[in-house]
Protein backbone atom coordinates (compact mmCIF):
# COMPACT_ATOMS: atom_id res chain seq x y z
CA UNK A 1 0.00 0.00 0.00
CA UNK A 2 1.93 3.51 -1.32
CA UNK A 3 1.85 6.23 1.77
CA UNK A 4 -0.83 8.36 -0.06
CA UNK A 5 -3.26 8.18 -2.71
CA UNK A 6 -3.18 11.66 -3.32
CA UNK A 7 -2.66 12.54 -6.71
CA UNK A 8 -1.19 16.08 -5.50
CA UNK A 9 1.88 14.01 -5.19
CA UNK A 10 2.34 13.28 -8.93
CA UNK A 11 1.34 16.78 -9.65
CA UNK A 12 2.80 18.91 -7.40
CA UNK A 13 6.17 20.89 -8.96
CA UNK A 14 9.25 20.11 -7.09
CA UNK A 15 10.09 23.67 -6.64
CA UNK A 16 7.04 23.47 -4.10
CA UNK A 17 8.09 20.72 -2.33
CA UNK A 18 11.37 22.01 -2.10
CA UNK A 19 10.33 25.23 -0.34
CA UNK A 20 7.52 23.79 2.41
CA UNK A 21 11.00 21.41 3.21
CA UNK A 22 13.21 24.39 3.40
CA UNK A 23 10.24 26.37 5.56
CA UNK A 24 9.49 23.34 8.36
CA UNK A 25 13.15 22.40 8.87
CA UNK A 26 14.38 26.51 9.39
CA UNK A 27 10.88 26.72 11.54
CA UNK A 28 12.33 24.24 13.85
CA UNK A 29 16.08 25.73 14.51
CA UNK A 30 13.97 28.38 14.87
CA UNK A 31 11.88 27.09 18.00
CA UNK A 32 15.64 26.08 19.57
CA UNK A 33 16.51 29.94 19.61
CA UNK A 34 15.39 30.76 23.15
CA UNK A 35 16.88 28.04 24.34
CA UNK A 36 20.92 27.44 25.40
CA UNK A 37 23.02 24.05 24.38
CA UNK A 38 22.64 23.63 27.65
CA UNK A 39 18.65 23.36 27.37
CA UNK A 40 18.92 21.47 24.65
CA UNK A 41 20.50 18.70 26.80
CA UNK A 42 17.77 18.36 29.01
CA UNK A 43 15.52 15.40 29.47
CA UNK A 44 12.84 15.54 32.67
CA UNK A 45 11.51 11.95 32.13
CA UNK A 46 11.48 9.17 29.57
CA UNK A 47 8.61 10.06 27.82
CA UNK A 48 10.23 13.41 26.85
CA UNK A 49 13.29 13.91 24.81
CA UNK A 50 16.38 16.55 24.27
CA UNK A 51 15.59 19.40 21.97
CA UNK A 52 18.97 18.61 20.28
CA UNK A 53 17.78 14.67 20.24
CA UNK A 54 15.03 15.68 18.47
CA UNK A 55 16.96 18.17 16.10
CA UNK A 56 18.67 14.78 15.11
CA UNK A 57 15.96 12.58 15.15
CA UNK A 58 14.18 14.40 12.44
CA UNK A 59 17.36 14.94 10.65
CA UNK A 60 18.16 10.55 10.92
CA UNK A 61 14.35 10.31 9.30
CA UNK A 62 15.37 12.00 6.09
CA UNK A 63 18.92 10.40 5.73
CA UNK A 64 17.45 6.84 6.69
CA UNK A 65 14.56 6.97 4.68
CA UNK A 66 15.63 9.21 1.70
CA UNK A 67 19.25 9.31 1.17
CA UNK A 68 19.51 5.91 1.55
CA UNK A 69 16.59 4.95 -0.65
CA UNK A 70 17.92 7.97 -3.29
CA UNK A 71 21.11 9.41 -3.39
CA UNK A 72 23.78 7.92 -5.46
CA UNK A 73 26.80 6.31 -3.68
CA UNK A 74 24.72 6.73 -0.18
CA UNK A 75 27.25 7.39 2.76
CA UNK A 76 26.30 8.19 6.32
CA UNK A 77 26.93 11.83 7.96
CA UNK A 78 28.38 9.59 10.78
CA UNK A 79 27.77 5.94 11.16
CA UNK A 80 27.00 6.07 14.98
CA UNK A 81 23.85 8.14 14.58
CA UNK A 82 21.78 5.34 12.87
CA UNK A 83 21.42 3.95 16.36
CA UNK A 84 21.86 7.05 18.52
CA UNK A 85 18.75 8.85 16.72
CA UNK A 86 16.52 6.11 15.55
CA UNK A 87 13.12 6.17 17.98
CA UNK A 88 11.26 3.51 17.35
CA UNK A 89 12.13 1.32 13.67
CA UNK A 90 12.78 -2.04 15.03
CA UNK A 91 12.87 -2.80 11.78
CA UNK A 92 16.07 -0.52 10.88
CA UNK A 93 18.28 -1.95 13.32
CA UNK A 94 19.36 -1.22 17.18
CA UNK A 95 18.07 1.65 18.96
CA UNK A 96 19.82 3.71 22.03
CA UNK A 97 17.34 3.64 25.11
CA UNK A 98 14.72 6.45 25.23
CA UNK A 99 15.34 6.96 28.80
CA UNK A 100 19.16 7.32 28.73
CA UNK A 101 19.08 9.93 25.70
CA UNK A 102 19.61 13.27 27.83
CA UNK A 103 23.04 11.18 28.06
CA UNK A 104 24.26 11.20 24.89
CA UNK A 105 26.25 14.61 25.48
CA UNK A 106 28.15 14.32 22.27
CA UNK A 107 27.52 15.00 19.18
CA UNK A 108 27.42 18.59 20.30
CA UNK A 109 24.57 20.47 19.48
CA UNK A 110 26.96 22.43 17.40
CA UNK A 111 27.38 18.91 15.39
CA UNK A 112 23.75 17.96 15.12
CA UNK A 113 23.35 21.19 13.58
CA UNK A 114 25.90 20.58 11.11
CA UNK A 115 24.40 17.46 10.46
CA UNK A 116 20.91 19.02 9.83
CA UNK A 117 22.40 21.69 7.02
CA UNK A 118 24.21 18.71 5.36
CA UNK A 119 21.53 16.42 5.39
CA UNK A 120 18.98 19.29 4.18
CA UNK A 121 21.43 19.98 1.61
CA UNK A 122 21.78 16.66 0.11
CA UNK A 123 18.31 16.31 0.11
CA UNK A 124 17.56 19.28 -1.82
CA UNK A 125 19.93 17.80 -4.34
CA UNK A 126 18.09 14.73 -4.33
CA UNK A 127 15.07 16.08 -5.16
CA UNK A 128 15.94 17.79 -7.89
CA UNK A 129 17.80 14.97 -9.99
CA UNK A 130 15.68 12.46 -8.98
CA UNK A 131 14.29 10.89 -12.07
CA UNK A 132 10.22 10.78 -13.02
CA UNK A 133 9.94 6.88 -12.19
CA UNK A 134 10.84 7.38 -8.77
CA UNK A 135 9.51 11.10 -8.02
CA UNK A 136 5.78 10.26 -6.53
CA UNK A 137 7.85 7.96 -3.95
CA UNK A 138 10.56 10.20 -3.24
CA UNK A 139 7.85 13.25 -2.86
CA UNK A 140 5.50 10.92 -0.54
CA UNK A 141 8.09 10.10 1.94
CA UNK A 142 9.29 14.18 2.25
CA UNK A 143 6.08 15.11 2.40
CA UNK A 144 6.32 11.94 5.23
CA UNK A 145 9.14 13.71 6.70
CA UNK A 146 7.89 16.78 6.79
CA UNK A 147 4.71 16.14 8.81
CA UNK A 148 6.87 13.68 11.67
CA UNK A 149 8.71 16.90 11.89
CA UNK A 150 6.05 19.03 12.80
CA UNK A 151 4.35 16.55 15.15
CA UNK A 152 8.31 16.83 16.95
CA UNK A 153 8.34 20.67 16.39
CA UNK A 154 5.39 20.19 19.28
CA UNK A 155 7.07 17.50 21.13
CA UNK A 156 9.98 19.92 21.12
CA UNK A 157 7.82 22.79 22.97
CA UNK A 158 6.35 20.04 25.47
CA UNK A 159 9.41 18.61 26.14
CA UNK A 160 11.32 21.66 27.00
CA UNK A 161 8.14 23.27 29.04
CA UNK A 162 8.04 19.75 31.10
CA UNK A 163 12.07 20.18 31.57
CA UNK A 164 11.93 24.23 32.52
CA UNK A 165 9.77 23.21 35.01
CA UNK A 166 11.88 21.77 37.37
CA UNK A 167 14.25 24.51 37.78
CA UNK A 168 13.79 26.44 40.59
CA UNK A 169 14.53 29.59 38.76
CA UNK A 170 11.15 29.22 36.80
CA UNK A 171 12.69 30.55 33.13
CA UNK A 172 10.34 31.42 30.92
CA UNK A 173 10.78 30.24 27.42
CA UNK A 174 9.27 33.14 25.31
CA UNK A 175 8.12 36.44 27.11
CA UNK A 176 4.81 37.41 26.43
CA UNK A 177 2.43 37.75 29.16
CA UNK A 178 -0.60 38.39 29.52
CA UNK A 179 -1.57 36.93 26.48
CA UNK A 180 -4.81 38.42 25.98
CA UNK A 181 -8.14 40.01 27.97
CA UNK A 182 -10.37 37.28 29.29
CA UNK A 183 -14.03 36.70 30.06
CA UNK A 184 -16.39 34.52 31.39
CA UNK A 185 -18.16 32.77 27.92
CA UNK A 186 -21.71 30.76 29.36
CA UNK A 187 -21.59 26.82 28.62
CA UNK A 188 -24.19 25.83 25.97
CA UNK A 189 -25.16 22.53 24.35
CA UNK A 190 -25.20 22.46 20.52
CA UNK A 191 -27.23 19.27 19.22
CA UNK A 192 -26.68 16.73 16.52
CA UNK A 193 -29.17 14.32 15.49
CA UNK A 194 -28.50 10.63 14.83
CA UNK A 195 -27.52 8.93 11.76
CA UNK A 196 -25.13 6.92 9.52
CA UNK A 197 -21.84 9.38 8.70
CA UNK A 198 -18.89 9.13 6.90
CA UNK A 199 -15.67 8.84 9.38
CA UNK A 200 -11.94 9.39 8.50
CA UNK A 201 -10.01 11.16 5.71
CA UNK A 202 -11.32 12.81 2.63
CA UNK A 203 -8.73 14.34 0.16
CA UNK A 204 -11.30 16.90 -0.66
CA UNK A 205 -12.11 17.65 2.81
CA UNK A 206 -9.33 17.38 4.71
CA UNK A 207 -6.04 18.48 2.04
CA UNK A 208 -2.88 16.70 0.67
CA UNK A 209 -1.96 14.17 3.01
CA UNK A 210 -3.45 12.08 5.67
CA UNK A 211 -1.49 9.31 8.21
CA UNK A 212 -2.75 5.77 7.65
CA UNK A 213 -4.55 6.01 10.87
CA UNK A 214 -6.81 8.15 9.27
CA UNK A 215 -7.78 5.82 6.71
CA UNK A 216 -9.75 4.17 5.21
CA UNK A 217 -12.84 6.60 5.35
CA UNK A 218 -15.77 4.49 6.10
CA UNK A 219 -19.51 4.50 7.24
CA UNK A 220 -20.21 4.88 11.53
CA UNK A 221 -23.78 5.08 13.21
CA UNK A 222 -23.43 7.94 15.75
CA UNK A 223 -27.07 8.48 18.59
CA UNK A 224 -28.23 11.78 19.02
CA UNK A 225 -25.60 13.66 21.09
CA UNK A 226 -25.28 17.49 22.29
CA UNK A 227 -21.73 19.04 22.85
CA UNK A 228 -20.14 22.15 24.57
CA UNK A 229 -20.01 25.17 22.96
CA UNK A 230 -16.30 26.15 24.45
CA UNK A 231 -13.74 23.71 26.38
CA UNK A 232 -13.41 22.98 29.83
CA UNK A 233 -11.49 25.74 31.40
CA UNK A 234 -9.44 26.54 34.40
CA UNK A 235 -12.08 28.05 36.59
CA UNK A 236 -14.34 24.57 36.58
CA UNK A 237 -10.84 22.80 37.48
CA UNK A 238 -10.84 24.62 40.23
CA UNK A 239 -14.03 24.26 41.07
CA UNK A 240 -13.68 20.37 40.54
CA UNK A 241 -10.60 20.49 43.15
CA UNK A 242 -12.79 22.65 45.75
CA UNK A 243 -15.33 19.72 45.18
CA UNK A 244 -12.74 17.67 46.71
CA UNK A 245 -12.73 15.97 42.75
CA UNK A 246 -9.19 14.44 43.10
CA UNK A 247 -10.07 12.82 46.73
CA UNK A 248 -13.53 11.02 45.48
CA UNK A 249 -13.06 7.81 43.48
CA UNK A 250 -17.01 7.08 42.30
CA UNK A 251 -15.80 10.30 39.80
CA UNK A 252 -12.40 7.85 38.82
CA UNK A 253 -11.85 5.18 37.07
CA UNK A 254 -10.34 2.18 38.54
CA UNK A 255 -7.03 2.57 36.34
CA UNK A 256 -7.49 6.63 37.14
CA UNK A 257 -8.63 5.86 40.67
CA UNK A 258 -5.32 4.08 41.36
CA UNK A 259 -2.93 6.58 39.11
CA UNK A 260 -4.40 9.42 41.47
CA UNK A 261 -3.37 7.39 44.85
CA UNK A 262 -0.31 6.35 43.63
CA UNK A 263 0.95 9.93 42.35
CA UNK A 264 -0.72 11.84 45.19
CA UNK A 265 -2.30 13.86 42.73
CA UNK A 266 -4.32 16.81 43.95
CA UNK A 267 -3.48 19.60 41.27
CA UNK A 268 -3.30 19.51 37.25
CA UNK A 269 0.12 18.92 36.01
CA UNK A 270 2.32 22.64 36.55
CA UNK A 271 0.00 23.94 39.38
CA UNK A 272 0.63 24.91 42.71
CA UNK A 273 -0.61 27.01 45.23
CA UNK A 274 -4.43 26.62 46.91
CA UNK A 275 -7.58 28.44 46.24
CA UNK A 276 -6.95 32.00 45.51
CA UNK A 277 -3.83 31.65 44.78
CA UNK A 278 -3.50 29.03 41.60
CA UNK A 279 -0.15 29.69 39.93
CA UNK A 280 0.93 27.24 36.71
CA UNK A 281 4.27 26.95 35.14
CA UNK A 282 3.93 27.79 31.62
CA UNK A 283 6.31 28.52 28.45
CA UNK A 284 5.80 32.22 29.66
CA UNK A 285 7.26 31.25 33.07
CA UNK A 286 5.12 30.93 36.28
CA UNK A 287 1.70 32.89 35.75
CA UNK A 288 -1.37 32.78 37.96
CA UNK A 289 -4.14 30.71 36.87
CA UNK A 290 -6.64 32.80 34.88
CA UNK A 291 -10.28 30.67 35.25
CA UNK A 292 -11.09 31.80 31.86
CA UNK A 293 -8.56 30.07 29.65
CA UNK A 294 -8.93 26.23 28.72
CA UNK A 295 -7.44 23.59 31.36
CA UNK A 296 -4.66 22.39 30.02
CA UNK A 297 -2.04 19.69 30.89
CA UNK A 298 -4.85 17.16 31.26
CA UNK A 299 -4.52 13.52 31.43
CA UNK A 300 -7.50 11.20 30.55
CA UNK A 301 -8.04 9.97 33.66
CA UNK A 302 -8.40 14.13 34.53
CA UNK A 303 -10.36 14.63 32.13
CA UNK A 304 -12.89 11.89 32.22
CA UNK A 305 -13.48 12.41 36.00
CA UNK A 306 -14.02 15.91 35.35
CA UNK A 307 -16.71 15.08 32.75
CA UNK A 308 -18.27 12.64 35.23
CA UNK A 309 -18.31 15.49 37.84
CA UNK A 310 -19.77 18.14 35.76
CA UNK A 311 -22.72 15.34 34.68
CA UNK A 312 -21.14 14.71 31.53
CA UNK A 313 -19.10 12.70 29.13
CA UNK A 314 -16.05 12.78 26.81
CA UNK A 315 -17.40 12.44 23.30
CA UNK A 316 -16.00 9.78 20.72
CA UNK A 317 -14.04 10.42 18.20
CA UNK A 318 -16.50 10.47 15.74
CA UNK A 319 -18.91 12.45 17.36
CA UNK A 320 -15.89 15.19 17.68
CA UNK A 321 -14.89 15.22 13.77
CA UNK A 322 -19.10 15.33 13.02
CA UNK A 323 -19.18 18.43 14.72
CA UNK A 324 -15.87 19.69 13.30
CA UNK A 325 -16.41 19.05 9.89
CA UNK A 326 -20.20 20.67 10.40
CA UNK A 327 -18.07 24.16 11.79
CA UNK A 328 -19.29 27.33 9.44
CA UNK A 329 -16.88 27.51 6.69
CA UNK A 330 -16.01 30.74 8.27
CA UNK A 331 -14.53 29.10 11.49
CA UNK A 332 -13.44 26.34 9.90
CA UNK A 333 -9.97 26.89 10.66
CA UNK A 334 -9.00 29.66 13.05
CA UNK A 335 -7.16 29.59 16.26
CA UNK A 336 -4.45 29.15 18.38
CA UNK A 337 -1.61 27.37 17.05
CA UNK A 338 2.25 27.58 17.24
CA UNK A 339 2.28 30.74 15.01
CA UNK A 340 0.24 32.68 17.01
CA UNK A 341 3.49 32.74 19.24
CA UNK A 342 1.37 32.74 22.70
CA UNK A 343 2.61 29.17 23.08
CA UNK A 344 -0.28 28.69 25.50
CA UNK A 345 -4.34 28.32 25.24
CA UNK A 346 -6.14 31.20 24.89
CA UNK A 347 -9.10 32.28 26.81
CA UNK A 348 -12.24 32.14 24.07
CA UNK A 349 -12.96 35.56 22.29
CA UNK A 350 -16.03 34.65 20.11
CA UNK A 351 -19.70 34.00 20.83
CA UNK A 352 -20.51 30.20 19.77
CA UNK A 353 -23.71 30.93 19.43
CA UNK A 354 -24.08 28.58 15.74
CA UNK A 355 -21.30 26.28 16.55
CA UNK A 356 -18.74 25.08 19.09
CA UNK A 357 -15.92 27.35 19.48
CA UNK A 358 -11.80 26.55 19.77
CA UNK A 359 -12.60 23.26 18.00
CA UNK A 360 -9.01 23.48 16.06
CA UNK A 361 -5.97 24.78 17.95
CA UNK A 362 -5.36 25.68 22.02
CA UNK A 363 -5.35 22.27 23.45
CA UNK A 364 -5.96 18.34 22.38
CA UNK A 365 -9.10 17.52 23.16
CA UNK A 366 -9.59 13.99 24.62
CA UNK A 367 -11.66 11.43 23.10
CA UNK A 368 -13.43 8.42 24.78
CA UNK A 369 -12.17 6.76 21.84
CA UNK A 370 -9.14 3.79 22.45
CA UNK A 371 -7.05 4.17 19.58
CA UNK A 372 -7.90 1.67 17.41
CA UNK A 373 -7.75 0.91 13.78
CA UNK A 374 -10.29 1.85 11.51
CA UNK A 375 -12.32 -1.14 9.79
CA UNK A 376 -9.75 -2.12 6.54
CA UNK A 377 -7.17 -0.85 8.10
CA UNK A 378 -4.14 -1.56 6.55
CA UNK A 379 -0.44 -0.26 7.32
CA UNK A 380 2.02 1.29 5.21
CA UNK A 381 4.27 -0.78 3.27
CA UNK A 382 8.29 -1.20 4.65
CA UNK A 383 10.09 0.66 7.38
CA UNK A 384 7.41 3.37 7.83
CA UNK A 385 4.71 0.94 8.24
CA UNK A 386 5.73 0.75 12.07
CA UNK A 387 4.57 4.71 11.93
CA UNK A 388 1.17 4.53 13.74
CA UNK A 389 -0.07 0.64 13.50
CA UNK A 390 2.04 -0.82 16.25
CA UNK A 391 1.25 1.98 18.93
CA UNK A 392 -2.72 0.65 19.09
CA UNK A 393 -2.86 -0.59 22.25
CA UNK A 394 -4.00 1.01 25.86
CA UNK A 395 -4.06 4.59 24.26
CA UNK A 396 -7.04 7.48 23.73
CA UNK A 397 -8.03 9.42 20.85
CA UNK A 398 -7.42 12.81 21.01
CA UNK A 399 -8.44 15.72 18.20
CA UNK A 400 -7.82 19.02 17.58
CA UNK A 401 -4.74 19.90 17.72
CA UNK A 402 -2.96 22.85 20.08
CA UNK A 403 -1.47 25.57 20.68
CA UNK A 404 1.79 23.90 19.76
CA UNK A 405 0.79 22.52 16.75
CA UNK A 406 1.41 23.81 13.57
CA UNK A 407 -1.42 25.20 11.47
CA UNK A 408 -0.78 23.41 8.01
CA UNK A 409 -0.41 20.15 10.02
CA UNK A 410 -3.78 19.53 11.47
CA UNK A 411 -6.80 18.39 9.76
CA UNK A 412 -10.93 16.84 10.71
CA UNK A 413 -9.83 13.37 10.15
CA UNK A 414 -6.00 13.91 12.41
CA UNK A 415 -5.82 11.66 15.03
CA UNK A 416 -3.44 12.42 18.02
CA UNK A 417 -3.16 9.85 20.28
CA UNK A 418 -1.81 8.83 24.24
CA UNK A 419 -1.42 6.94 26.97
CA UNK A 420 -4.58 8.01 29.77
CA UNK A 421 -2.08 8.91 32.07
CA UNK A 422 -0.05 11.64 29.99
CA UNK A 423 -0.45 14.73 30.91
CA UNK A 424 2.71 17.21 29.48
CA UNK A 425 1.08 17.33 26.30
CA UNK A 426 -1.02 20.45 25.61
CA UNK A 427 -4.25 18.57 26.34
CA UNK A 428 -7.40 19.66 27.69
CA UNK A 429 -11.48 18.70 27.34
CA UNK A 430 -14.18 19.46 25.71
CA UNK A 431 -17.84 18.34 27.40
CA UNK A 432 -20.05 15.84 25.57
CA UNK A 433 -23.46 14.50 26.87
CA UNK A 434 -26.43 12.09 25.15
CA UNK A 435 -29.14 13.97 23.45
CA UNK A 436 -31.83 15.89 26.15
CA UNK A 437 -34.57 15.81 23.38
Amino acid sequence: MPLSQNAFLAEQPASDLAQRFQQVRAQTERLIEPLSAEDCQLQSMPDTSPAKWHLAHITWFFETFVLERFEPGFKPFDGSFRVLFNSYYNGVGDKYPRPRRGLISRPSLQEVLAYRHQVNARTLKVMSSTGNADRVELAQLIELGLQHEQQHQELLLTDIQHALSFNPQRPAYAQRWPLTSTAPKPLRWHAYESGLVKHGFDAGLDGEFSFDNETPRHPAYIAPFELASRLVTNGEMMEFIADQGYQRPELWLAMGWDWVQAGQQGLPLYWQGDAGNYRHFTLQGLQDVDPNTPACHLSYFEADALARWAGARLPTEFEWELAARRLPASSAKPGNFVETGAYHPLPQQQASLDAPAQMLGDVWEWTQSNYNPYPGYRPWEGLVGEYNGKFMCNQFVLRGGSCATPQSHIRASYRNFFPPDAQWQFSGARLARNSQR
